[in-house]
């Protein structure tokens, strides 16, 4: 029961309560086997020295699970017997390999004046992400630029394709600060990644302040990563597209389509930049079970409003409770399917102790502005309660 926290309440306010193991919680180093051995020998230093990113089924997988931001609503849609047993001219052959068809549809459903050449579709927006920097960045030379606390998976790229980082904060109250990070710019950063609503700030950037970066003297590329765009009121920055080649859009199936299983994202921009990712890609990368999923999702554009409805009102009960719970320091708005909530103390106890009964959130006090706080994915109305 997510709202009866009488027994956390107990561990927040006793002054000596023990300390509980978190190791599970942080991202491990390399260990010492990786550095013995033909694969050490033959690895390139960078990727011995890498942290991989933690997934949050590496901590736990059983439970009420709130704590991956996935949608608990369920899937807007499932296989169909579009690819009988009896037809033996289907799995057997190779997808289309630049998933027309889905692009046509998933360009219909976002709008504007967009068509399927201004589309790439691949293994989650984290394909995307990775082919950016092989495409655009100089390994050993170039750099990308990030506004923590944000997704992590943009370092763990660079990190693989020993990609320099230059980081310019958010404010504390998770705004960027536009003016340190065009000084912070040199002719190396090829990449600038916005990720807006903001994982784990669950806050929206505005779409005026996206377009003032575009609209700048930075020479490179605009990467906004709107996953969680279908809970924000703030305008996709898709429409900026037409107007402004140096933006780039990645969104995907995983949050409001409820599909984080088949593994499908996209990247919306200038057809320059969806060609060069096209040939850099491997062969057939969206399988066709994936892609029989997500065009089936498409035509299912009632219950995508449906779910995101429930999600939203949901997510504004929880915020009400979590509110007037005494150990809780802040709720801070979200524009997504998720919570950043601050306690007053004992945050990592909180995480561990709520796990060992069954809830499991995420631990999100080690990064920036983000210490005694938690990330609470919005469950179902019986997980919620």
């Amino acid at each position: 029961d997510l709202h009866n926290f009488s027994h956390i309440k107990t561990l927040c306010t006793t002054a000596d309560t023990p300390k509980l193991d978190m190791c599970a919680a942080d991202s491990s180093p390399p260990s010492n086997k990786q550095k013995t051995g033909i694969a050490a020998s033959l690895a390139r230093p960078n990727i011995l020295a890498l942290h991989p990113y933690r997934c949050a089924r590496d901590d736990y997988s059983d439970g009420i699970l709130l704590d991956a931001n996935e949608n608990a609503i369920g899937p807007t849609s499932l296989p169909t017997n579009s690819l009988p047993n009896n037809n033996s001219l289907v799995l057997e052959r190779y997808p289309c390999p630049y998933q027309i068809p889905l692009k046509e549809l998933y360009a219909a459903h976002r709008g504007g004046n967009i068509g399927s050449k201004n589309i790439f579709v691949g293994v989650g927006s984290d394909e995307a992400i990775d082919l950016l920097m092989r495409i655009f960045c100089k390994p050993g030379e170039d750099a990308i630029m990030t506004t923590p606390p944000t997704y992590g998976m943009y370092k763990v790229c660079a990190n693989i394709n020993d990609v320099g980082i230059v980081e310019v904060p958010l404010t504390e109250e998770f705004d960027l600060r536009i003016t340190e990070m065009l000084d912070a710019v040199t002719d190396k950063v090829k990449l600038m990644f916005i990720c807006s609503p903001g994982n784990p700030t669950c806050k929206a950037i505005p779409i005026d302040d996206v377009k003032r970066l575009a609209e700048s003297p930075y020479k490179g590329l605009i990467v906004v990563d709107e996953a969680y765009v279908d809970f924000s009121t703030e305008e996709s920055a898709i429409k900026l597209i037409e107007t402004y080649p140096n933006i780039l859009v990645l969104q995907t199936l995983s949050k409001a389509f409820g599909l984080a299983g088949i593994r499908c994202g996209f990247a919306i921009g200038y057809d320059d930049i969806i060609q060069l990712m096209n040939n850099v890609k491997a062969p057939y990368n969206v399988n066709k079970l994936t892609s029989e999923v997500a065009i089936n999702a498409m035509k299912n554009i009632s219950t995508l409003e449906k779910n995101i409805k429930v999600l939203l009102d949901q997510r504004e009960v929880v915020a009400k409770e979590l509110k007037e719970m005494d150990f809780v320091v802040k709720v801070y708005p979200s524009d997504s399917n998720f919570l950043l909530v601050r306690l007053k103390k004992l945050s990592k106890d909180v995480y561990k102790h709520m796990a060992d009964n069954g809830i499991v959130v995420r631990y999100r006090g080690s990064e920036m502005h983000c210490k005694e706080c938690l990330r609470i994915t919005i469950g179902t109305e019986k997980e919620n309660r």
